[in-house]
């Protein structure tokens, strides 16, 4: 094997999803956009979600499961958990690309606030089915394992804690290490991120001259700022890197469609690359098709035009 690896398991059992009111109220500004957008939707239909078994390798707080979740296979991929070495310890990823050959383009997948479970494992996958080293650091990893928790309420008090400068060195780490493999060829490096993840994707872009695209699913692009998040995305335009391409919901209850386009409107005044696409009718958390959220025709448009996307700058 290419990668050494890393033992994570866990075992997945259906867990109610309150929504609390009071913990909500709790929450500090800077959470409250992203609990806003992520409270699940709560009526469910039976024969809507998989049984139990099949919710194993998923973060408690999104289970039950949607049968209609996409499973990647692993035939002509290595995929498995790794280690990365960063400046502050050893962090967990998960990491996939082809079994043969090597110089892959690398795509760095950031996590949604439920950690790098088997959603963002599969979209590894993807990519690796695509011709990518993808790789998916677990970015909360130092400030507590969100996987166990079956609360939305309680994961964002430690989303919260995260400050953006450790997630920009964790993923600087995580491009040193897959250059160290011998797989990828970082000169060809693109980030993508749902969620949380797309307001990362964006701040990554900003941060590292060398990304040439980005795919920034439903990511906020401004808000309060404190010590741990002193920049959102709309404040960096002018510092983005290579091209990214915004894939969000006009319906989204957790961004306003206002604060989308005045993204815009600074990558413009900045002469940067442009194209945020807003789907009319359209949710937060459309591509997760282990939700409710999931919308499969936007879904579909949007992952075709991130592949062609990356294709475009990472293999032309």
């Amino acid at each position: 094997m290419i990668f050494p690896s890393f033992a994570l398991l866990s075992n997945a059992t259906i867990i109610s999803i309150p929504i609390l009111v009071t913990m909500k109220e709790r929450m500090n500004a800077f959470a409250k956009g992203e609990f806003d957008a992520l409270v699940p939707e709560t009526k469910y239909q039976r024969r809507d979600f998989l049984k139990v078994s099949a919710g194993a390798g998923f973060a408690a707080a999104v289970l039950p499961v949607s049968a209609q979740t996409i499973s990647t296979p692993t035939d002509g991929l290595e995929a498995m958990m790794v280690t990365i070495p960063t400046a502050n310890g050893d962090i967990p990823a998960y990491c996939a690309a082809p079994a043969s050959a090597s110089g892959f383009p690398l795509v760095l997948v950031v996590q949604e606030i439920f950690g790098v479970h088997e959603h963002i494992k599969d979209v590894c996958r993807r990519f690796a089915k695509l011709g990518y080293m993808a790789i998916a650091p677990e970015m909360f990893h130092r400030q507590g394992d969100v996987s166990k928790i079956a609360n939305i309420p309680e994961i964002m008090p430690i989303v919260s804690k995260v400050p953006d400068a450790q997630v920009m060195s964790d993923l600087d780490a995580t491009v040193k290490y897959a250059a160290g493999t011998g797989k990828a060829n970082t000169e060809k490096l693109a980030v993508t991120g749902f969620c949380w993840g797309g307001r990362i994707t964006w701040l990554y872009a900003a941060h590292n001259p060398k990304v040439k695209a980005g795919g920034a699913w439903y990511g906020r692009v401004t808000g309060p700022k404190n010590d741990l998040q002193t920049a959102h995305p709309i404040d960096v335009a002018a510092k983005i890197a290579g091209e990214v391409l915004g894939l969000y919901g006009a319906a989204d209850g957790g961004i306003p469609n206002d604060t989308v386009e005045n993204m815009r409107k600074a990558l413009t005044a900045a002469g940067k690359y442009n194209n945020i696409v807003s789907y009319p009718d359209t949710p937060h958390a459309f591509h997760a098709d282990y939700r409710p959220s999931f919308r499969k025709t936007q879904a579909e448009d949007a992952w075709a035009k991130l592949s062609a996307h990356f294709a475009k700058h990472l293999k032309g």
